[in-house]
């Protein structure tokens, strides 16, 4: 027979049901790991992590290419309102006037994505993601 008592409290019946990794948890990780990856173009992540990096860039650069008002404003959902440089450049003027333009006559293919290996502490496998040039 289980304990009785509150759920998710340390006590008498401690701990029964920790809550998960939640979807809104996962959207705030994605954001900010897409943010450091438009602001120094390139990040290393884990393989769990990389497909839903990959497509997310592929749709913030989709909207840079588009470049107008309703496109930045969906891209701003997305990336953090974080500083790039000395000069205060935010993370999402570069994906609008660097990166945009750089790949506005590629249709597809944005991103490559290096396999490093297993990461020393918990042999979880570590990709290098960068932009194509």
């Amino acid at each position: 027979m289980a304990a009785q008592g509150r759920k998710n409290v340390h006590g008498k019946a401690g701990v029964r049901f920790k809550t998960a990794y939640t979807p809104s948890k996962n959207k705030g990780m994605l954001r900010d790991v897409v943010s450091e990856f438009i602001a120094h173009d390139k990040v290393e992540v884990t393989s769990g992590v990389t497909k839903d990096l990959v497509t997310l860039a592929s749709r913030l650069v989709g909207y840079a290419k588009k470049g107008d008002l309703s496109a930045r404003r969906m891209a701003a959902r997305y990336v953090r309102p974080i500083a790039v440089d000395e000069k205060g450049t935010t993370v999402l003027s570069k994906l609008f006037t660097v990166i945009g333009p750089k790949y506005k006559d590629r249709n597809g293919g944005y991103v490559r994505v290096y396999k490093l290996g297993c990461r020393r502490g918990d042999n979880a496998e570590v990709n290098l993601i960068e932009w194509v040039d």
